[in-house]
């Protein structure tokens, strides 16, 4: 501990800055103090230091399995938030080692504030935490379900798996709207194109979180439905007028503040009939202040998406100004998915803006006093994660239990026959079967019911000369079975089942991704749309319809 102050505070010094708190300090409150917690929270801002309270309003993520020391030394400084993200956590007992070392060390603060620790685990293809946590059907598949309880159970479900590790947000529901299929970014993340249903399924999503004791974060604010491009290669700009904005982005963040969802993300999305500078929501004062805060009345937690994302530095021109601009336009928690040195620009060049700008270290102060009142009403709730998770308690959680038996019934609810054709096709109707995918699951499942089925096996981010492959073996592999039933979850994929178009054989496709790869698949026999990304469950249920074990019901939900 000394150590990490002795060279915090060189490394300070170097910057040209002098804002530690010193060992003569004294507060008068902790974070565990017996107060109503706004009057908690105001007391804890108003005796702390600027460094502090600008400290309290970024979360970091990380490179690698475990939390670096730069990681450490930003949260004795007082780092409010820290974020898990995909490439940290193939070992999920060294996730909840790292959480619960973290939380050690902001315990050791003068004020001694918890960590909120993030992460993506929407469901479906977002799934930061991997190990041995479910791999779900997803927005997508509940929304073609259409019923509110399976939104709710798969937050929940998803929700205490992450718990157990002392994860204590997700950053989940997606509900951006399913408007431009050609998007590379939402695609099966959402719930479809109703703005009303997508409201009530996101709603569910978040009163599910809550039961099982995590806090959900809606994004993207205020919609990246309705474009084909990243926003972290580019600033999406979407032009459509306010009538159509209301009326459709809009409505669904209408039902999560009338359900009090503790946290939503802004995006890196431009307006610019809406928002004439052309900023990016996650920039815009008028986006996240004037229309979210007073006029929708959301009271929660704003948090930016990513700021090494190049929709956000692109129109901010630098790291700092775009983390100043962050801040002033409303946002509370400033995410980034790298962690910054001690005296980066971002840091110095905005503490120093404290100490010039009032009105700047009021809105900072504003935003840190945010983030502790939400921590406060959070770990005092009764119902928080751990902060010291237990890596002994992990494999009697995770997987979940109850949540495996819901995964599959659900995915089955949201099976969608696009195309009924010769279905249902019984061993004695299917003639030689010849199964064609890449999970091991999707094979296994397909043995069950077709004993004799042939297997062809491909990757399941099949590249080009992969592709290529599989034509040119299909020849010497395919003759002689009755009924081709394919895997598909990629424009490769359709390549392969093209193979079989005009083949005289009962082709039955599985889209088990974006339902509009089917586009061109219209030739086959059969066609069932899962709707999730390899996703065992969902494969499962395709394959139980196809064999007639029960019938369908599931619609598209998107026109």
């Amino acid at each position: 501990m000394l150590k990490r102050r002795l060279l915090l505070a060189v490394l300070l010094a170097a910057a040209g800055c002098n804002f530690l708190w010193s060992q003569n300090e004294r507060n008068s409150v902790n974070f565990w103090t017996q107060m109503p917690n706004d009057q908690l929270a105001r007391q804890i801002t108003d005796e702390m230091t600027d460094a502090e309270l600008l400290s309290q309003t970024f979360m970091f993520g990380w490179a690698g399995a475990e939390p670096p020391e730069l990681l450490y030394q930003w949260v004795e400084r007082g780092l409010g938030s820290v974020k898990v993200f995909g490439w940290n956590t193939d070992d999920i007992y060294l996730v909840a080692k790292s959480v619960s070392s973290l939380q050690h060390e902001a315990a050791e603060g003068r004020f001694q504030i918890p960590l909120f620790v993030a992460t993506d685990q929407e469901g479906g293809w977002i799934r930061h935490v991997k190990g041995d946590t479910s791999i779900t059907p997803g927005n997508m598949a509940i929304g073609a379900g259409g019923y509110p309880v399976d939104s709710w159970k798969s937050a929940y479900y998803i929700s205490r798996e992450i718990k157990t590790l002392g994860i204590n947000m997700n950053f989940a529901p997606t509900v951006d709207l399913f408007t431009d299929h050609d998007s590379s970014i939402i695609g099966t993340r959402s719930f479809g194109d109703d703005p009303d249903k997508t409201g009530i399924l996101g709603a569910a999503f978040v009163s599910g979180s809550e039961a099982a004791g995590v806090l959900s974060t809606a994004k993207h604010f205020p919609g990246h439905g309705d474009t084909s491009l990243d926003s972290h290669g580019k600033l999406p700009v979407i032009n459509i007028d306010f009538n159509t904005f209301k009326s459709r982005e809009l409505t669904p963040y209408l039902y999560l503040i009338k359900e009090k969802v503790p946290a939503v993300m802004s995006g890196h999305l431009s307006f610019p009939l809406i928002e004439t500078s052309g900023a990016p929501a996650s920039l815009s004062h008028y986006f996240l202040t004037d229309l979210l805060r007073n006029q929708l009345g959301y009271e929660g937690l704003i948090i930016t998406d990513d700021m090494m994302m190049v929709g956000a530095t692109v129109y901010a021109g630098t790291m700092s100004n775009a983390f100043k601009m962050a801040l002033e336009a409303g946002n509370d928690i400033i995410l980034s998915s790298t962690t910054a040195k001690l005296n980066e620009a971002l840091w110095y060049k905005n503490l120093e803006l404290m100490t010039l700008d009032k009105n700047f270290r009021e809105r900072v102060k504003d935003a840190a006093c945010r983030v502790i009142k939400a921590k406060l009403d959070y770990f005092k709730s009764g119902n928080a994660a751990p902060l010291y998770p237990d890596p002994n308690t992990i494999d009697s959680h995770i997987p979940d239990r109850e949540g495996e038996k819901f995964f599959l019934e659900q995915a089955c609810r949201s099976v969608t026959v696009e195309k009924q054709g010769s279905l249902p096709l019984t061993a004695d109707k299917a003639g030689r079967v010849l199964l064609m995918g890449s999970l091991t699951s999707f094979f296994k499942a397909g043995k069950q019911r077709w004993p004799d089925a042939g297997e062809f096996h491909y990757t399941y981010e099949t590249g080009p000369n992969e592709t290529q492959w599989v034509l040119d073996n299909l020849p010497s592999v395919a003759p002689g079975y009755d009924t081709v039933i394919i895997s598909v979850s990629s424009e490769n994929h359709v390549k392969i089942a093209e193979y079989f178009k005009g083949s005289g054989k009962k082709v039955v496709i599985l889209c088990n991704m974006t339902p509009t790869l089917t586009e061109k698949l219209q030739w086959a026999d059969s066609i069932l749309l899962g709707y999730s990304w390899r996703c065992d469950y969902s494969l499962k249920a395709m394959l139980g319809a196809v064999n007639g074990e029960y019938v369908p019901t599931g619609t598209k939900p998107y026109n």
